[in-house]
């Protein structure tokens, strides 16, 4: 028996994208704060401590526990329930933070967990559980950088991910092995075993520019992944707000924004 709540959903857009959830009367999405777009009247809207699941439910303590742990991925202590209160079918929208798309998730037909990276879950069915997953080998805490402390989704119902510029799927057979930048893992299904692993070589550590370490996937699972890691898309732009252009001072000056298409 299916314990989430059962929600039908619709995702619209291309580059920046937003999921449209319908609700029954009863029925309720679980979304981090800052994800909200529009709702249809008679939707409630709700903080809450934790995510509302079951799992959550058992006194205070356990509570606090639960919550607690969902910091050191970023995340707030508390989520935002939406519920139909009212009559008939209600629609609540929730919007992508960046270019990429949304992938949906059907925990129920994914074994009941998937893991994922940290700031990547943007709304689920109420009944979802959103917790975080240690990765324990010494390696991959030592070096994992992105990919040491993620986020796991459990239980029956559907969630959604958000991931930054082209998204695209791997199914790994029983044994294949499957290397990656850690940035470029979004998340994986529970059977899936992740590691860190040294690149090695002197050239490469100097001067791949790639990083010393990337991420090992070997299956039998599913694996997600992404071509613009928002820690990427975040130093690229950085360093252009704090990078003199190179023709500025030149003998070109004003002319070569001009020619850059930069003129005004």
């Amino acid at each position: 028996m299916q314990t989430a709540h059962e929600i039908d959903y619709r995702i619209y857009g291309e580059e920046m994208q937003y999921v449209d959830i319908e609700l029954d009367p009863g029925e309720t999405a679980m979304a981090e704060s800052g994800a909200f777009m529009m709702m249809d009247d008679g939707i409630q809207m709700q903080t809450i401590f934790g995510d509302g699941s079951q799992k959550s439910g058992g006194g205070i303590m356990n509570k606090l526990f639960s919550a607690g742990k969902r910091l050191l991925t970023g995340e707030s202590l508390f989520m935002t329930a939406f519920t139909n209160v009212g009559q008939g079918k209600k629609r609540v929208a929730f919007a992508s933070p960046y270019p990429g798309k949304i992938i949906p998730l059907d925990l129920y037909a994914l074994g009941g967990k998937v893991v994922c990276q940290k700031d990547a879950f943007l709304c689920a069915a109420r009944g979802v559980s959103i917790g975080i997953e240690f990765q324990r080998r010494l390696g991959t805490g030592l070096f994992g950088g992105e990919g040491f402390i993620m986020e796991k989704l459990e239980g029956d119902g559907m969630a959604f991910v958000h991931a930054g510029g082209h998204v695209f799927e791997r199914i790994l057979q029983p044994g294949e092995l499957l290397r990656i930048d850690t940035g470029c893992l979004v998340g994986y299904t529970k059977d899936i075993h992740y590691d860190i692993q040294f690149v090695g070589g002197i050239r490469n550590t100097i001067f791949g520019g790639e990083g010393v370490f990337f991420a090992t996937l070997q299956g039998p699972g599913k694996v997600w992944i992404q071509t613009l890691p928002v820690s990427r898309l975040a130093s690229r732009i950085l360093s252009y707000a704090t990078t003199k252009r190179k023709e500025e001072g030149s003998i070109l000056g004003g002319l070569g924004n001009l020619l850059d298409g930069d003129g005004r």
